[in-house]
């Protein structure tokens, strides 16, 4: 079996386990999140503060979704009760990021300031100390939303090998090239 379909989901104090016609609700202190199960293969059963995945048999499609679905339904119990949130760092000269509710403003070295709406889901956060890179923290309850979020933001500029000029990840390690030497 799969080691990680095999591991059971603790459903920690506060967190309601429901499930309904192969919908999957979760209901934590920071919202409720709700996922669909269409594998007729894949069975749910809960044993007090526990939910365990299994799965009908070992077909190939069977095994693949064992693991998927055990993942999704921990991801949600750990954003119902904790959510997740990511923070990105703008490094470069003349850098920075403001936000208005949900629209989040960007200069990021182009000729216009870049805007983009976020959805309700995700909240947003800038902080812009001295002497620091301007951070974007985003929070939310869905794993796979706030990382979404996290990756189009990066798309804007990612970060380039030479000088690393950028914006990355907060931790996030920047593999550096040298740059051309002077003909001697």
């Amino acid at each position: 079996m799969s080691r990680i379909g095999r591991a059971p989901i603790n459903l920690p104090a506060g967190v309601e386990f429901k499930i309904d016609n192969n919908w999957v609700t979760i209901k934590g202190a920071k919202g409720e999140l709700k996922q669909h199960i269409n594998s007729d293969g894949i069975s749910l059963e809960q044993d007090g503060n526990q939910v365990i995945v299994k799965r009908a048999t070992d077909q190939k499609r069977h095994k693949a979704m064992h693991g998927l679905y055990r993942q999704l339904i921990a991801n949600m119990v750990e954003g119902g009760s904790n959510g997740f949130k990511i923070e990105l760092e703008l490094h470069g000269i003349g850098y920075r990021a403001k936000n208005t509710g949900q629209l989040l403003e960007l200069a990021l070295g182009y000729s216009h300031p870049v805007m983009f709406y976020l959805p309700e889901e995700v909240k947003v956060e800038t902080v812009s100390e001295k002497g620091k890179a301007p951070t974007v923290i985003l929070t939310g309850i869905d794993k796979q939303l706030v990382g979404q979020v996290a990756a189009k933001i990066r798309s804007f500029r990612k970060t380039e090998p030479y000088k690393g000029k950028g914006i990355r990840f907060k931790g996030e390690e920047i593999r550096r090239k040298a740059g051309k030497t002077a003909a001697k």
